[in-house]
This record gives C-alpha cells, sequence and structure tokens, in this order.
C-alpha cells in the first residue's frame, strides 16, 4: 500500500508542475542547400582525422587539444555547470542536520524575594539530536529549476564541442597557409636563381655588344626585386609559426610541416548532406536549444513562487539538565512542525519576475532561429566558394602552364637575337605572379574545403550524443561515459 501511496503522490505532483512543457520551435527548413542536391551522405559524416591525413598535421591537433588553453577553460566550465547542476539539484531532497546545543541560565532575585518552587537560581540545559528539512515540490519548482540546470549543463558540455570544432579546423587552415607560404618562398627563391643567371646572361652580351645598358638595369632590377620579396615571406612565416605554436598550447618557435602537395587530397567531391541534418551536427545549434530548453523551464519556476510553498521540519534528539543523562530514556523528544506560506503582496515582483522569464524565453527562441539561420547561410556561403575556387584553381593551373611555355620561347628569342630583352622581362613577370597565384588558388580551395567541413559540424556530431547522454547519466545520478567533464582528447580525437 505505501508504495501504491508513493507512486500516486509522484503522479500529483507531477501533474500539479506549473509552465510550459518544451516544445522545440518550427526550424527553418529551405528544403535543399543553395547550389548543391540533397542526399542522406555527407562529407560531415568524416571524422576530422579522416579528412585531415596529414600525419604532422594530426600530431599538432591531438596536442592542441591536450595543450590549448580554451579547450582547457571550455572544460573547467563544464565541471562548473556540472556543480551548479548537482546543487540546483539537491533542492529537491530533503536536508538533515545534526544539532546539538547547551544553555546556561541564571534567575534574577534578591533575598527578600524567593525564586519559585521548583526553580533554581542557576540551570543548565543540554540537547542533542537532528533536524530534517524539507520543502515539498506541489508545483514543480524544484523539478524546473534542475531542468534548467540540466539544460545549461548540456550547453555548457555544447560550447566546449564547438571551442574543440574551432580549434582544429583553425588549426588546420593555419596549417595551409603555413604551407602555401612555404610554397611561395620556393618559388620566391627559384625565381631569383632564375633571374640571377638572366642578368648573367645580359651581362655577358653586353660585354659582347649585344645587349644595351637599359636590359642590363632592366634584369638588375628584376634580380632585387624579386629579393625583396623573400624577406617579407620569411617574415609572415615566422608568423604564421608562432600563431600556430600559440593554438598548440606552446611558445613561439619552429612549426615541424611537410608542404602544400602532400595536402592536396583535401579536394573533395562529396554532397553536403540535408539541411535538417545541421540540427543535429552543429553544436552552436544545440547549444543554443539547450538555451532556450532552460529558459523555458525558468518559467515554471518562476510561476511556481506565485503558489504556496509547504515544508516541514522535523526535529527529534535528547535533552536533559544533565549532559550525563542526555542517552538515558525519558530524555528524548520529537517534534514536526509544517509550514504553509503564501504570497499575499509583493508589489507585483513576483509577477514581473514570470514576465521576465517569458521574456527571456522569446528571446531564446528567436536566437535559437538566428543561429540556425546563420547555419544555413554558412554552408551555403562555403558550398559556392568551394565550388569558384576549385574552378580559380582550375583556370589558373591552365595559366600558369600556358606562361611556363611562353618564357621558355621568350628567352630562346632573346639568345637568338629575334627579340628585345623586354619581351622576357614581361614574360617574366607573368610567369612568376601566375606560379604565385596558383599556390594562393591552391591554399583558398583547401580553406574553403575546412570552412564547409566547420560549417556542416563536420565529424561532431557523436560528440554532441556523447555529451548528451553524459548530462542524462549526470541528472540521474551516475557516472556515465559520455565525457561531460571534457579532457579536450577523447571527445576531439575521432577515433
Amino acid at each position: 500500500m505505501s508504495a501504491r501511496l508513493a507512486v500516486l503522490a509522484a503522479a500529483l505532483l507531477a501533474a500539479c508542475t506549473v509552465g510550459p512543457d518544451y516544445v522545440p520551435p518550427t526550424p527553418l527548413d529551405p528544403g535543399t542547400f543553395r547550389g548543391a542536391e540533397n542526399t542522406e551522405e555527407s562529407f560531415a559524416d568524416l571524422p576530422w582525422n579522416d579528412v585531415f591525413r596529414d600525419p604532422v598535421l594530426q600530431d599538432l591537433v591531438r596536442t592542441a587539444l591536450r595543450n590549448n588553453y580554451d579547450v582547457r577553460l571550455a572544460a573547467e566550465r563544464v565541471l562548473e555547470a556540472r556543480a551548479r547542476y548537482t546543487i540546483v539539484d539537491a533542492d529537491n531532497y530533503p536536508q538533515f542536520d545534526a544539532v546539538a546545543d547547551a544553555a546556561w541560565r541564571r534567575a534574577s532575585g534578591n533575598g527578600s524575594t524567593p525564586l519559585p518552587a521548583g526553580l533554581d537560581r542557576d540551570s543548565r540545559d543540554f540537547s542533542a539530536g537532528g533536524r530534517l528539512t524539507w520543502e515539498l515540490d506541489f508545483w514543480g519548482r524544484f523539478d524546473r529549476a534542475s531542468e534548467a540546470a540540466r539544460a545549461d549543463l548540456l550547453a555548457t558540455e555544447f560550447g566546449r564541442v564547438v571551442v574543440l570544432q574551432t580549434l582544429v579546423t583553425d588549426l588546420a587552415a593555419a596549417y595551409v597557409v603555413l604551407l602555401e607560404l612555404d610554397a611561395e618562398l620556393d618559388i620566391a627563391r627559384r625565381t631569383l636563381e632564375s633571374r640571377e643567371q638572366s642578368a648573367e646572361l645580359v651581362r655577358l652580351r653586353l660585354e659582347q655588344g649585344v645587349a644595351n645598358m637599359v636590359e642590363m638595369r632592366q634584369a638588375q632590377n628584376l634580380v632585387l626585386t624579386t629579393a625583396r620579396i623573400i624577406p617579407a615571406l620569411q617574415l609572415e612565416i615566422t608568423r604564421q609559426e608562432n600563431f600556430i605554436r600559440l593554438l598548440v598550447g606552446d611558445l613561439p618557435g619552429s612549426v615541424p610541416r611537410t608542404d602544400l602537395a602532400a595536402n592536396r587530397e583535401l579536394e573533395v567531391d562529396v554532397p553536403p548532406g540535408l539541411p535538417s541534418q545541421l540540427l543535429e551536427r552543429r553544436p552552436d545549434v544545440l547549444a543554443a536549444e539547450m538555451d532556450l530548453v532552460a529558459a523555458n523551464a525558468r518559467i515554471g519556476e518562476a510561476r511556481a513562487l506565485l503558489y504556496p510553498s509547504v515544508q516541514l521540519t522535523a526535529t527529534g534528539g535528547g535533552a536533559s539538565e544533565d549532559l550525563d543523562e542526555l542517552t538515558h530514556a525519558g530524555s528524548g523528544f520529537w517534534s514536526i512542525v509544517p509550514t504553509v506560506t503564501l504570497p499575499i503582496f509583493n508589489a507585483g515582483r513576483l509577477r514581473a519576475n514570470v514576465d521576465v522569464t517569458e521574456s527571456q524565453q522569446r528571446q531564446a527562441a528567436l536566437e535559437y532561429l538566428a543561429t540556425l539561420q546563420n547555419a544555413f547561410r554558412e554552408v551555403a556561403d562555403a558550398l559556392v566558394t568551394h565550388e569558384r575556387t576549385r574552378d580559380v584553381r582550375g583556370v589558373q593551373e591552365e595559366i600558369r602552364a600556358t606562361l611556363s611555355d611562353q618564357l621558355e620561347l621568350s628567352r630562346d628569342r632573346y639568345r637568338g637575337g629575334v627579340t628585345s630583352y623586354l619581351e622576357v622581362l614581361d614574360t617574366e613577370r607573368s610567369h612568376f605572379e601566375a606560379e604565385l597565384d596558383l599556390v594562393r588558388a591552391i591554399r583558398d580551395e583547401m580553406l574553403a574545403t575546412i570552412e564547409l567541413y566547420r560549417s556542416l559540424g563536420g565529424g561532431w556530431q557523436g560528440t554532441a550524443a556523447d555529451a548528451a547522454r553524459g548530462v542524462q547519466q549526470v541528472a540521474r545520478g551516475t557516472d556515465g561515459d559520455g565525457d561531460v567533464s571534457g579532457d579536450g582528447d577523447g571527445a576531439a580525437d575521432g577515433d
């Protein structure tokens, strides 16, 4: 019978929970990503270490996931949110305290006024026992508070995933930029060597009376122009290395790497998936929804304050005038004191508090929809950027190949005395710029691929699901395997 009563009481309490239950807002659905066909498969389903296959980059990423300060701060925020959830959820349970007190009293009086019978001039009392305090959650205020705290914990965990995702993609992009700067420096050095050889040829022709001083000065100026580029590129490389070292949580210094050609497998031609899948992949969208869940629950928490509250205080133990007799039979006592508090007048404070939470819920709903809309925009931009940069790179390869042939022909014509050095000069300048433009186009295409992967929430939906399971286990009072505390490594390896 007692079990049935407990179940009935729980049902009645649940039925009395005030405030709206969470209903997800109707999301914006474009039906299709602009510039792409819908499919169940997606580039974003690949874990990051299947996308970024350079072993040196993978080592850098793993180091960053362990040492980066933003990752470590995000993990600490999750631990704080978990502790705050424990604090809030504790209100659902009775509080039991051990209490003890001792009192010494002296009654006033004088020789002409005797004390009442049975009252000593000096007396003392001792008591020890326990006190149980429990505020019954008739209106679901504590339940709504726990619901909000769970959502806050989830939002914090999804925020940690955002930090992890941003770190990995930012590091991959920075690594690609470094490789592109290395390629530019290699082109500049090779071009400088070639132009020094051309200047030497012009000098020999000048000694033979075939060339003139104008051609000599043009050749020397071309050498100096190329030489000027090299230290500027070296400066940019040093700065990029320092930036990468910052991302991996280290002091400025050199960075190990391969080369741009070894990373060309970042070129992908895979579908982006369905727009609705962003709701599962994008941790920022999931975090925004958890903020909405928390705001919705706080409406019920605020409304419950408008209703009466019932608090039970039970005290029991032993009391005696003599400390030695405190535990003897006959010294025990107990009391149960129910207290009902009904708000009567508070100058509209409680009603205004409900208005505040309702406004915050509407704001959170708008922020969630805005986050989702921005996610669709980022994917659409990333898709068209990836497609156009691939086209640009293809055209630039043809330009470079054409100018390479033209440069060889111009040099042969100059050696044969058919044309002036001005033709060679113009062709060398165009060829040099074409080579630089090609490696920049390759860089831009790779960066567009990285951005597409990031905007689709690539590789992180499993981490988000693990986070959700972990928080649910925390809510049940168990220690799950969801990695809610977050060390930044296991959740991001993608193995």
